[in-house]
């Protein structure tokens, strides 16, 4: 039985469920209902079924990221943990009725302005796909909408009991809380033996987040460079009145680890935007930090910024460093410093939903269409990066369609510092997905009523239109 069949309650909602998500992947136009059923061929057919595959959570999209997730652990070497990166991203949306719409922070405004968009906010996990020299690629294994609780009434601010159910909603309705109930379910759905690694940014590493981790899970996040830090506290010496205090003296934040002349730098190589790099990193653990509390020992990670050019020859530019903060003391600073830098790819993964795929722009309001039809589109997303992934890890060469002329060079350079061929990119796996599905069907022989020449003209005969898969040789006979 098929994914798509076990996530639909009948066959007709696993045909259309089907549909759509191909649809998702071809569909030129915006990724409304409207075009994917244009797309799918059913645009002379009975619409409302479409509509109501999600309006009447006739879908379950985990089905779907856990196909994803199973193909995935497969591959995955049994001592090595699962590394899920996690972060939130903004649809833009101009309706109030919407469910989820609210104003928000615009999180591409400037870092001298707060600018707000009236937005919805979803919640998503992706799995690090492990390669060769330390490469890995991010793959969505969950898309959850995650609502904020709406505003309270003005005349009801003043209501004791009401402000209190509000303050109560608020809590329970909090991204930290929508990221913990995920990091649960995901924990119930792997095996015991599988240890889980979440890494996420300066947002989720907090209290709520670390003294809610599930057993047998590590969080990875970034940190204030200023965090107060204290050391572990001492035994208490026989005869002293008093307990014995729950944290020891206070330790160097992270910033003046950084600075600090005393504590060496260490050269680590991991791999990143590409190629392989020598990272220079300090470290200090175990240490308390009052907001995980003192049962939870952390340690913290100092990262050098990396030197840059814009273009060959230009002048050496400089990052900032970064601060990073774990719950694991004994990991390995090699793999820490990898797994941190593999979280990027979830960044990478909200640009091109967004922006290839079209994940958030269907035009739907309810509670349930607002949750299912974006996950569709990011489950088939993660459907397609799973079935490259898959033929990359066989050795099998996809045969991407030839890259324009200003690209040859870089992909020849890239084929030989690797063995394996390269990974391509989206709009490849795109590009090629839709030459598959269409080059079939756009032969001369179904363009006939478009090419049929008129002889009957007085005036001097046209040349013939050109022949092959040319838009504008189409546009010409039809003119």
């Amino acid at each position: 039985m098929t994914a798509t069949r076990r996530a639909t309650p009948t066959a007709g909602c696993a045909k259309r469920l089907a549909q759509h998500m191909l649809g998702s992947l071809l569909c030129p136009e915006r990724l409304t209902v409207t075009n994917l059923i244009c797309t799918g061929g059913g645009h002379q057919q009975d619409w409302s079924a479409h509509y109501r595959l999600y309006s009447q959570d006739r879908v379950d999209e985990s089905v779907l990221f856990d196909e994803v997730r199973t193909a995935l652990l497969k591959e995955l070497p049994a001592q090595q943990p699962l590394v899920v990166a996690l972060d939130d991203t903004v649809v833009r949306k101009r309706g109030v009725h919407i469910d989820g719409v609210s104003w928000r922070r615009d999180p591409l405004g400037p870092p001298f302005q707060t600018n707000l968009v009236r937005s919805q906010r979803y919640l998503q996990f992706s799995a690090a796909w492990p390669l060769a020299q330390g490469a890995a690629r991010l793959v969505p294994i969950g898309f959850f909408h995650a609502p904020s609780a709406p505003k309270l009434a003005k005349e009801a601010r003043e209501d004791t009991q009401a402000l209190k159910l509000h303050r109560e909603r608020q809590k329970q309705m909090s991204l930290n809380a929508h990221a913990l109930t995920h990091m649960q379910q995901l924990r119930s759905q792997c095996e015991a033996s599988r240890s889980l690694l979440f890494c996420g940014d300066g947002n989720y590493t907090n209290a709520a987040v670390l003294r809610g981790l599930p057993e047998g899970s590590t969080y990875l996040g970034r940190t204030r460079k200023d965090t107060a830090l204290h050391e572990r506290p001492v035994a208490k010496a026989p005869g002293a009145n008093g307990r014995r205090p729950s944290y020891g003296p206070p330790t160097l934040t992270p910033e003046q680890l950084r600075v600090d002349e005393a504590t060496p730098w260490s050269q680590v190589p991991a791999f990143a935007a590409g190629q392989r790099h020598n990272f220079r990193v300090k470290t200090l653990g175990p240490v308390l930090w009052r907001k995980a509390g003192a049962d939870l020992p952390m340690r913290i990670v100092v990262i050098a910024p990396l030197g840059y050019r814009l273009r060959q020859g230009s002048k050496l530019l400089y990052r900032q460093p970064a601060y990073l903060m774990c719950s694991d003391v004994n990991l390995p600073l090699k793999d820490l410093l990898q797994y941190y830098l593999w979280r990027w790819g979830i960044e990478v993964n909200f640009r091109e939903e967004k922006s290839l795929i079209g994940t958030g722009e269907a035009q739907v309001r309810g509670v349930a269409s607002n949750q299912h039809l974006p996950a569709m589109t990011v489950a088939a997303y993660a459907m397609l990066w799973t079935a490259a992934l898959r033929l990359h890890q066989s050795q099998e060469t996809l045969q991407l369609l030839q890259p324009p002329r200003w690209r040859r060079k870089r992909a020849a350079a890239l084929q030989g510092q690797s063995q394996q061929p390269p990974l391509p990119s989206t709009g490849d796996l795109l590009r090629l997905l839709r030459y598959q599905t269409w080059a079939g069907a756009l032969r001369a022989s179904t363009l006939s009523p478009f090419v049929t020449e008129n002889r009957s003209m007085m005036t001097a005969q046209k040349p013939p239109p050109p022949t092959g898969l040319s838009l504008p040789g189409m546009l010409f006979a039809v003119a």
